[in-house]
């Protein structure tokens, strides 16, 4: 059972590692939106799960920053999150934006954003930084034995392809189990995972089921 899980790319910004005990995210769940309920949120990241999370934080905080670094929101986001996004006024798209300083104390108080165009900053009061610019799995240590999606995560089940099903007879995998058989996934490293904990021990809890039906099908 492979549950290795991903490591979530961080900006190059001084302090990030600090001010992850205490305003930087890597997930827009209920308890983070109640961490910064009535204060104002920078975003950063131009796909769906950064469009998804400026919708649902701008239910809870009093203003939302999404930052881009390109001048296109639709290029790499939905057309319905964008559109969504470009109808609520409580979040607010900066284009061709970086973050480059955090600011505060033990906790995070402020962001610096720098436009990447003509180099002027500028610094905005922000109780949250929630950073949404992918993950790397770690199953670089597989060496290709087993199928990954193009971003190199552990393709499962009904996900498989049918060129990579050689060692299963054609038949289909496992819910969980990867394109050889016997070998399940679980976790963050899994393609099409929900990337939060209690997803992962539940698929883990799952997974030990899946592995007996698999040794008695042997």
């Amino acid at each position: 059972m492979i549950a290795t899980g991903a490591q979530y790319r961080r900006l190059d910004v001084p302090r990030i590692e600090e001010f992850e005990m205490g305003g930087v995210y890597y997930a827009a769940t209920q308890s983070e939106a109640q961490l910064c309920q009535g204060d104002s949120v920078v975003i950063v990241g131009g796909g769906n799960s950064a469009g998804q999370a400026a919708m649902f934080l701008s239910q809870h905080a009093s203003q939302c920053r999404l930052l881009i670094r390109g001048g296109d929101l639709g290029k790499s986001m939905s057309r319905y999150l964008v559109d969504q996004i470009e109808r609520n006024d409580l979040v607010r798209v900066c284009f061709h934006t970086e973050v480059v300083e955090l600011g505060g104390e033990r906790e995070l108080e402020t962001v610096t954003v720098a436009d990447t165009q003509s180099g002027e900053r500028s610094t905005v009061p922000a109780k949250a930084l929630f950073v949404f610019i992918g993950a790397s799995p770690h199953t670089e240590w597989l060496d290709g034995q087993l199928a990954t999606d193009g971003n190199g995560f552990l393709l499962t089940g009904r996900d498989v392809q049918d060129g990579a099903l050689a060692e299963h007879n054609g038949d289909a995998p496992y819910f969980l189990e990867t394109s050889r058989p016997g070998i399940f996934a679980v976790g963050d490293v899994r393609s099409g995972s929900i990337k939060r904990v209690a997803s992962a021990v539940g698929e883990g809890s799952m997974a030990v089921r899946l592995v007996h039906d698999r040794l008695a099908a042997v």
